[in-house]
């Protein structure tokens, strides 16, 4: 172990209290699921149901919620606010971050669609690291309260407006410093979090502070363990989404002149006939299909490309959030030979990468540009220099890099053994479908393996001939102005493929995440239990191991290189005394895919 790995380690137990969350409901395993990387080697569509029976944990809430009357209420607050000038604010990190830029996507898209520009510019999303971070975790920002204080101001909070401050774990410093930045300036302040309040007041301080503060209204949706052991990406942020769109859309309808008095009664009995669906034979039969041929393909060092226009940003999420949670390859910039090269991509029918980013966020590009001068305002002296290191990698020009746009295709031109899904709904535009079409066809063409993912009542015949493999998601016809139950259909499908893509490759025990990736302090604490869970090692010891594992594979992770898990290192290192390298060696010849 070297001096700078050891004094990290110390560093980190030092406040490691503030971060040890393994009390807390969502760090828990879920029984539905406690062994579904076995169920999943045996019988793929038997694991997809068990995902969605543990997603069945998200209609239960919901069905406590709808009644309840609290959507109103606070569709009401919000309602009031606009109509007076204020704004909404929705923020997060990691998935709630993505959530969050969603929810501004979709309003943003109804009003402009309207041609409503007031309202359309009444949303803000506020991401920890910026609209960045859609991509790629950003290094330690969601540690620091003050940067999530800094973010909100930055966009001029002020009274009058309404803050979602939306967390899965109650428990995210950033989040928590957003909630803050609108109490202090006397805007109404929502905090949206998914563990018992009294865990959570009991384990960590900040929550504590938040739950007990009588100027924040909390909005707590628990709904139990998740489905893959703390990956919060799945019930946790589920439940957020479904609550999140009753209460918009009440709003919208408001706003638009219709009747609203009975949607989120609507909302539910839509959200009943969606998880019925969910259930069927026919459809886990065919997602199957579908996670056995992207399976195929990484297991086999091989790509697949995406396409999609108006479920751009709900693809995009499930697609980068595979990257942290189950260390495969971030997106790639299209000028950056030396990374490894991207299992997944996404692609739009955009003309540049510009306006591609445009139709993601439905809004100009957002990214953090802070000077040094406000740097060296919000951390230490020691750490300037690596958080200006940080914050010129996360500039809206480097996002550009990341060319999603229709002729970025060609820097990822697919052959044999390949794949290239669509994924769209009923209610794409002509130039979307003919563009996702050429893009079947071109695959197909080059020997490369198709599929499609339609949500809606039946599929496009001209789409469903030129792909090899072929899903309908059945999702139940409503007038909800945001469509907002097929956007919880894209959401639960997508996080079940991956998922069950990602267990079928090893990459899950049981259903214990053991390749996640520790890019913040709240994932070293669950990497140091996981090695401990996994070894006889104390936490202590575990967690210095563990940074000497970072230290060896960090110059490949800041290079977006490929490297082996932390976790499984450490285990193997343990159990059979071996060295980084023989144990890099080691998960290298027992995994059946490339190293990463």
């Amino acid at each position: 172990m070297s001096s700078r790995s050891q004094a990290r380690s110390q560093d980190f137990l030092k406040i490691s209290c503030q971060f040890k969350l393994g009390a807390l409901v969502t760090e828990s395993s879920h029984p539905v699921t406690a062994n579904l990387s076995e169920v999943a080697k045996a019988d793929i569509a038997a694991a997809l149901g068990l995902l969605f029976q543990a997603d069945e944990d998200v209609l239960k809430k919901f069905r406590e919620f709808a009644p309840s009357g609290r959507a109103e209420a606070i569709a009401a607050t919000v309602l009031a606010a606009v109509k007076s000038g204020g704004r909404i604010y929705f923020t997060g990190c990691g998935s709630t971050g993505r959530l969050s830029i969603l929810l501004d996507s979709l309003w943003r898209d109804f009003w402009r669609q309207r041609g409503n520009g007031d309202f359309e510019n009444r949303t803000f999303s506020v991401m920890a690291g910026g609209d960045y971070a859609l991509i790629k975790s950003v290094e330690g920002f969601e540690d620091f309260t003050a940067f999530g204080k800094k973010q909100m101001h930055d966009l001029g909070v002020r009274a009058g407006d309404v803050v979602f401050a939306i967390t899965e774990g109650g428990e995210t410093s950033f989040v928590i410093g957003t909630a803050w930045a609108g109490v202090d300036v006397g805007a109404k302040v929502y905090f949206v979090y998914n563990n018992p309040d009294d865990i959570l007041c009991e384990h960590v301080q900040r929550s504590r502070e938040v739950i007990t503060d009588a100027r924040i209204e909390k909005i707590n949706l628990t709904t139990g363990p998740m489905s893959i052991t703390g990956s919060t990406r799945m019930q946790a942020t589920s439940i957020q989404l479904c609550v999140m769109l009753a209460i918009l859309e009440i709003v919208a309808r408001e706003l638009s002149g219709k009747k609203s008095a009975e949607t989120t009664a609507h909302f539910l009995a839509r959200m009943e006939e969606l998880f019925k669906n969910l259930r069927s034979p026919a459809l886990l039969a065919a997602l199957a299909k579908i996670v056995a041929l992207e399976e195929s393909v990484y297991r086999g060092g091989h790509r697949n490309n995406y396409f999609a226009d108006r479920l751009g940003i709900d693809v995009l999420t499930d697609t980068t959030e595979r990257s942290p949670t189950y260390c495969t390859p971030p997106f790639r910039k299209f000028d950056d030979p030396t990374a490894a090269e991207s299992w997944a991509y996404l692609f739009l029918p955009d003309e540049r990468t510009e306006t591609a980013w445009q139709n993601i966020l439905k809004r100009q590009p957002r990214c953090v540009e802070w000077s040094e001068a406000e740097v060296r305002a919000l951390v230490e002296p020691a750490k300037v220099e690596r958080t200006l290191e940080i914050i010129g990698k996360i500039k809206a020009g480097e996002l550009m890099r990341y060319q999603i746009d229709r002729h970025g295709v060609r820097h990822r031109q697919l052959g044999p053994h390949e794949s290239a899904i669509a994924v769209l709904t009923a209610q794409e535009k002509p130039a979307a479908r003919e563009f996702q079409l050429q893009q079947l066809n071109a695959a197909r063409a080059g020997r490369t393996q198709t599929g499609l993912i339609f949500f809606g009542t039946e599929l496009p015949a001209a789409l469903s001939a030129a792909a090899s493999l072929t899903v309908l998601v059945t999702v139940p016809e409503s007038d909800l102005l945001l469509d907002g139950v097929c956007r919880v259909a894209a959401k639960l499908v997508m996080n079940a493929v991956s998922t069950c893509t990602m267990v079928r490759l090893g990459r899950v025990m049981g259903n214990y995440m053991v390749w996640v990736v520790p890019s913040n302090l709240k994932l070293i604490d669950r990497a140091t239990r996981y090695i401990t869970k996994l070894t006889s090692l104390d936490y202590e010891t575990a967690n210095a191991l563990l940074f000497e594992i970072i230290e060896y594979v960090e110059p490949r992770m800041k290079a977006d290189q490929a490297y082996p898990p932390v976790v499984g290192m450490a285990v193997l290192r343990v159990k059979e005394n071996l060295t980084n390298e023989q144990a890099e060696e080691r998960l290298r010849q027992s995994s059946g895919t490339p190293a990463t």
